[in-house]
């Protein structure tokens, strides 16, 4: 059998992304698969749980958000590119100390509601260049999505498996049993047309007309007006049903919807649905929150929510333009 490049090689064979950018990258990784042997422990180690507090979005955190949040933490502290890092679980910025090189985003265990129950989750992450000459401030992470130089995903699931995006394309590495990341999806595209969509169906009664049109249009099958039929996937791990998408094909949806009427979504902008939106791009995909692309989306909060719709482009611009009326 051929050996399958490391994650390493593939870096070191790039020759767009800078020595820093290619150290950022692997100290990520070098912690997301630390992270999986944690995940992968469960309830062995005690780390399964509530954690007896909520976070900064006022949601109950699990004992491994806390232990994940910590792990990449410290170790993008430690990495001399790093200038700065945001978290979904902390309240503000943590700068390093230094200036120039990278600010880091990230969601250190996405869909970690699902964590007791043995569900697939994962770590999203985040890299924008840093501001020249001076400590970063919250607001040198308030960067559109395009400003990204790199992005991906860690999912804990079956395998364990790293999505990233530099300055093209889109990869995946699969962990090995010695712990090295393998090449084994070199070029990851995501179909134009797909007959798959991921939402949350309970909460259809609180979405708005254009969402409703769009899913019944789905559910109606070949007889409706979409002619042909849908199967729906919902894992509630954002991780998870993206990298479906990205596998497969399909559409992902959590829109906006009327129960708190003055957010405009759930997901997070810079720890999500910026990350998330580079990736699909890159892969042939198309990313929106029902108005226009998220990656030109200007943040002025360092936790703004976003609706999301993303996935197999011609599906996306369905929903896209039965938004706009």
């Amino acid at each position: 059998m051929t050996k399958l490049t490391t994650l390493a090689d593939h870096l070191a064979a790039d020759d767009t992304a800078s020595s820093a950018l290619k150290g950022v990258v692997s100290t990520i990784a070098d912690t997301c698969a630390r992270i999986s042997k944690v995940v992968a422990s469960g309830a062995i180690s005690g780390s399964l749980g509530a954690a007896g507090h909520v976070n900064v979005q006022d949601e109950e955190q699990k004992k491994l958000d806390v232990i994940t949040n910590d792990m990449l933490s410290q170790a993008l502290k430690a990495d001399a590119a790093v200038a700065g890092l945001a978290s979904e679980e902390l309240e503000t910025i943590e700068a390093t100390g230094r200036t120039g090189g990278f600010l880091v985003t990230f969601d250190p265990l996405d869909g970690s509601s699902n964590i007791d129950v043995n569900v697939s989750v994962g770590t999203i992450f985040s890299v924008l260049p840093a501001p020249e000459g001076k400590s970063p401030a919250e607001a040198d992470f308030l960067q559109p999505g395009r400003n990204q130089v790199a992005a991906g995903y860690a999912i804990y699931g079956p395998q364990t498996m790293l999505v990233l995006t530099l300055s093209k394309g889109v990869v995946g590495f699969t962990l090995d049993a010695d712990g090295q990341w393998r090449l084994t999806h070199a070029d990851i595209a995501i179909p134009a047309d797909t007959a798959e969509f991921a939402i949350n169906m309970s909460n259809q009664r609180h979405w708005a007309e254009p969402i409703r049109r769009y899913v019944d249009g789905c559910l109606q099958g070949k007889d409706g007006p979409r002619g042909k039929n849908f199967n729906m996937r919902w894992v509630a791990s954002m991780v998870a049903d993206v990298h479906r998408i990205l596998m497969r094909g399909g559409i992902f949806m959590y829109p906006w919807d009327a129960r708190e009427p003055e957010k405009p979504g759930k997901l997070r902008l810079l720890y999500e649905g910026n990350p998330m939106s580079l990736i699909v791009e890159r892969a042939g995909g198309v990313s929106t929150d029902a108005k226009g692309a998220i990656l030109d989306i200007q943040p002025t909060k360092l936790h703004q929510r976003v609706p999301v719709v993303l996935g197999s482009a011609n599906e996306v611009a369905l929903v896209a333009d039965l938004s706009r009326g």
